[in-house]
């Protein structure tokens, strides 16, 4: 059966806008996808996941951020914040029980945003984190992995024209950095402190990724003194980390985050003999 298509609005007035959400009914604990910068819900890793979600009869959730895919909004409009509060509204309107949140690139910093935002809300009968898979983390990328490592001259750019279209490689165009990306970013870092997720964390990071280094996701596993973490480095693996054998990985640490909250539960439920 294929997931269903809705759509939700996020934001009030004229920063409402419609964002596109791809559900799969299932078993809980559910399985929430958070997508990268630039990238959509259709990539082969959110394919992949859904097509084994099917297969487990495991509920999944999927979407596209404000300015990506299919959500409305321009790219260039958007910032760290705007996305978290897309994450936010598609995780508590659609999603019930205890989630698995697979995050990847700048997905990965907004699930470490996301779980935080929860907690606050303690909201009874909403959705609750119950692990995550990280994939290349790019916490705190707009500060660490951009601006401090943009030269004089495209700090300049920024400065005067309030934007700059940085080259890549992949078959997305340019990327548009905004100032506003930037100096909105600053308000959303996590790496300065303990971050506390109260759940086990999975990171998978290849070693020969070019966009996030892999000691930028051991800096990551430093912060999070205080929980479960396991850090998989791939000695060959890119960014990207698509090939069949990356999403076997993939799969794998989300079918043991998987195993791990259902034997939580069951221990919380079960009552104590004597």
């Amino acid at each position: 059966m294929d997931s269903e298509l809705i759509h939700i609005t996020v934001g009030e007035g004229a920063r409402a806008r419609r964002i596109a959400v791809r559900r799969r009914a299932g078993a809980t604990p559910g399985i929430v996808w958070l997508g990268g910068f630039m990238s959509d819900m259709k990539g082969t890793k959110a394919q992949a996941l859904d097509d084994w979600a099917a297969t487990q009869g495991r509920a999944l959730v999927r979407f596209d951020y404000s300015g990506h895919g299919e959500s409305d909004g321009a790219f260039a409009d958007g910032t760290i914040g705007s996305w978290l509060e897309d994450a936010v509204a598609v995780v508590t309107q659609v999603c019930r029980g205890p989630q698995i949140l697979v995050g990847s690139s700048m997905g990965g910093w907004i699930a470490l945003l996301l779980v935080r935002a929860l907690a606050r809300r303690a909201t009874p009968g909403e959705a609750s984190v119950a692990g995550m898979v990280l994939i290349a983390p790019a916490v705190d990328f707009t500060e660490e992995l951009m601006w401090k490592r943009f030269p004089p001259a495209v700090k300049r750019e920024l400065e005067t024209t309030g934007r700059f279209e940085r080259p890549t490689d992949y078959d997305t165009g340019p990327y548009v950095i905004t100032k506003r990306l930037i100096e909105e970013g600053r308000d959303h870092l996590l790496l300065g402190g303990l971050i506390e997720t109260g759940c086990p964390v999975r990171i998978i990071q290849g070693v020969q990724d070019p966009d996030v280094p892999w000691q930028h996701a051991n800096a990551l596993v430093t912060r999070l003194a205080r929980d479960d973490v396991i850090l998989t480095l791939v000695k060959d693996g890119d960014h990207r980390l698509s090939r069949p054998e990356d999403i076997d990985r993939m799969l794998r640490a989300v079918a043991e985050m998987v195993h791990t909250a259902t034997a939580a539960s069951h221990d919380r439920n079960t009552p104590a003999a004597g």
